[in-house]
């Protein structure tokens, strides 16, 4: 009798971490929405970063150009970064050299203007192209989500907490633009937290 309690004890446990061994996966598959499923150096010492740490966060994803009548952008995209940080929230910078050559330079030179001349504290990728047909996986798939590739400099695309893509903005469209903080309150107030 003792022998037929501890082995239908245990089939009775192995069967309850196997149902939370899945879970678990699921859970843990389910926490990176595929948009984000990507991997790219980062800016200042090409470390390699997966995306999917911001699962999960209202994401404002701009392609970024040192020699740029918008680079001044830089300073209100860190405050922007800055007012909403605690909030769930991030900006990510991929610079890119796809308009008017105007980031001809190394990650090195790169990384010095953005961090010592405009104190830029939000993550910033490798260069790489955005648009053109070339663009990296991670803009292919904005591109085809929203039916809209960046025509210039700093483009920026709103992720809300699911990773869904909720808005496109041109680069007209300064950091401080009042639409565009509506839509970042708006899926911060109203957008699901993931596990």
């Amino acid at each position: 009798m003792k022998i037929f309690q501890k082995t239908t004890f245990l089939a009775r446990l192995t069967a309850v971490v196997l149902v939370f061994a899945a879970i678990g996966t699921a859970h843990a598959e389910g926490v990176c929405p595929d948009l984000l499923d990507h991997r790219f150096k980062r800016l200042q010492d090409e470390a390699p970063q997966h995306l999917c740490q911001f699962a999960g966060k209202v994401i404002l994803v701009v392609n970024t150009a040192s020699y740029c009548g918008f680079t001044s952008q830089y300073e209100g995209l860190e405050k922007l970064h800055a007012a909403y940080r605690d909030k769930g929230f991030t900006v990510l910078g991929f610079p890119s050299n796809d308009f008017g050559q105007q980031e001809p330079g190394s990650s090195k030179q790169i990384a010095d203007l953005c961090f010592n001349t405009y104190g830029v504290k939000f993550p910033m990728f490798e260069k790489s192209s955005v648009s053109n047909g070339r663009q990296n996986p991670f803009y292919d798939q904005l591109i085809s989500r929203t039916g809209q590739a960046p025509k210039w400099n700093f483009h920026k695309y709103l992720i809300d907490r699911s990773g869904k893509v909720i808005a496109s903005y041109p680069s007209e469209t300064k950091p401080d633009d009042k639409r565009l903080r509506l839509e970042i309150e708006r899926a911060l107030e109203h957008g699901t937290r993931l596990p």
